[in-house]
């Protein structure tokens, strides 16, 4: 899933920005949402604070009497350093102002010229880019964590603790979850093989029904294989 946050306060271009985006993406197979805002506020922060999505900011530099974009990039690049940042703007003289002050922008467009082919190949790019930066986040009072979905190798829970551990290629995390909810923030790769386990899928070199266990591509055997959740996996 990937998240595009327009935040400019010209309807017009605004609409205009969200067909090319649509144009982009209606050939792939990538989840997205867009979400525009006029102006900078108490749901717009909420956006740059929400970790569970890879998120695309496009910004216009001049939104009248909110904060600025260049305000707004730096309160996305305080806590996230992931997000792409496109700044849209007819201020040719602020590029410089730009790069000085905002850490990793992807991309400086100016409105009037070539706007749709420019963030059109942004938008191609990004895509390419992302396609496999997909991360799983949880934060509590005691924890907060962000794994990468491709370094999951699987998700058990353990009978003992009453948590679920996540098991990466060099590391593993406890966290209270059930296996239902946690499904529910994994992408379509994770799969659940028994009551107790989840799998990513691209790390499983094969599976044995009738004896009760899969191994991964690291070599891990592991014993929680059950042939009721056979049906969830296309081998």
């Amino acid at each position: 899933m990937i998240k595009f946050v327009l935040v400019d306060d010209d309807q017009e271009l605004s609409s205009k920005i969200v067909r090319i985006i649509e144009k982009k993406i209606f050939k792939t197979d990538i989840d997205y949402y867009i979400e525009k805002f006029s102006s900078y506020g108490y749901s717009l922060q909420k956006v740059i604070d929400d970790c569970s999505v890879q998120k695309v900011f496009i910004l216009d530099i001049d939104l009248g009497e909110s904060i600025s974009g260049l305000e707004i990039a730096k309160k996305i690049r305080k806590n996230d350093w992931d997000s792409e940042i496109i700044f849209i703007t007819n201020h040719d003289k602020m590029f410089e102002v730009i790069y000085r002050n905002i850490f990793k922008v992807f991309a400086f467009i100016e409105k009037f010229i070539s706007l749709e082919e420019r963030l059109g190949e942004c938008i191609t790019t990004i895509i390419n880019q992302k396609s496999d930066l997909g991360k799983f986040c949880f934060s509590n009072n005691k924890i907060d964590i962000q794994i990468y979905y491709k370094d999951i190798t699987y998700i058990y829970r353990d009978t003992e603790d009453r948590k679920l551990i996540i098991i990466t290629t060099n590391n593993k995390f406890l966290i209270n979850m059930s296996i239902k909810d946690i499904l529910k923030n994994l992408d379509s790769r994770f799969k659940q093989i028994h009551r107790a386990c989840i799998v990513n899928t691209d790390r499983v070199n094969m599976y044995n029904w009738p004896k009760g266990y899969f191994i991964l591509d690291t070599n891990e055997k592991v014993d929680m294989c059950s042939k009721k959740y056979k049906g969830n996996i296309n081998e």
